[in-house]
């Protein structure tokens, strides 16, 4: 391998689309539209479902009679994309023809579309997930093997601790706090830099048990850009005197 990364192509661009309060229409009413409809609702998306009433499943109907989507009891018709909130479609329907129709109606009218099972028309693919509350972990096979997709997918989920979530929401409340006492846009590379160091120094299960005085203690370091460990910052539990800071005494570690 040379200085920079060998370019191998095929793959896709993996992101975090924020679909929230944006429109979605979703064609079909089966098992795989059931589980669209769980992930567009995990993400705040508004849907629409078009599907005639004797082709819901049981969970696509439950969804709909509790109000979680939009519904029309119907087959689709050209002009249901007339409308330019969309932002997305996706149909899941037992249809090869109609749904190369639909694809190409999209593609006129440049809406992102994914077409279920058939990979060539689609703008964009769904993959194995895994969450927990902030969380989320997408496996990708590009369209070549989602019960592959899955099988990693699960393999990655047990080698995460239980709580890992949580774990995730500390570290966000904790950069909420850091902005708080250092909210100039000139301190963004110290920020950045400082928390990397702790999330690096310090193990996921001590990140998810610290509370919001420890934040308090190890947000004292930051002035003088230090970063130290869990027991240091244990060790400050019920100190509350502000005017306390983290230094380094140049002989044998830090001090306070």
């Amino acid at each position: 391998m040379g200085k920079f990364e060998d370019i191998e192509g095929g793959g896709s661009l993996i992101l975090a689309w924020q679909i929230r309060n944006k429109k979605v229409l979703l064609i079909g009413g089966g098992e795989v539209a059931a589980g669209r409809i769980v992930k567009l609702l995990v993400a705040d998306a508004k849907v629409t479902v078009i599907c005639p009433n004797e082709g819901l499943n049981e969970e696509v109907r439950y969804r709909i009679e509790k109000g979680q989507t939009e519904y029309h009891d119907r087959k689709f018709e050209p002009s249901d994309l007339d409308d330019p909130a969309i932002a997305m479609v996706l149909t899941a329907i037992d249809d090869p023809e109609a749904s190369t129709q639909i694809w190409k109606l999209c593609k006129e009218k440049r809406i992102n579309a994914n077409i279920a099972d058939v990979p060539p028309e689609c703008d964009f693919y769904f993959g194995s997930e895994f969450r927990d509350g902030p969380l989320q972990i997408m496996v990708s096979t590009n369209g070549n093997g989602p019960k592959i997709a899955n099988i990693i997918r699960r393999k990655i989920e047990a080698t995460l601790p239980a709580n890992i979530g949580d774990t995730i929401k500390k570290v966000g409340a904790l950069r909420k706090k850091l902005r708080q006492v250092a909210p100039g846009n000139e301190e963004g590379p110290k920020r950045m830099k400082w928390m990397i160091g702790v999330c690096s120094s310090w193990s996921l299960e001590e990140l998810c048990s610290m509370t919001d005085d420890d934040m308090d203690n190890l947000l004292r370091s930051y002035g003088p850009n230090i970063t130290p460990s869990y027991e240091q910052v244990r060790s400050m539990a019920g100190d509350e005197d502000p005017n306390v800071v983290w230094t380094f005494d140049g002989s044998f570690g830090w001090a306070i």
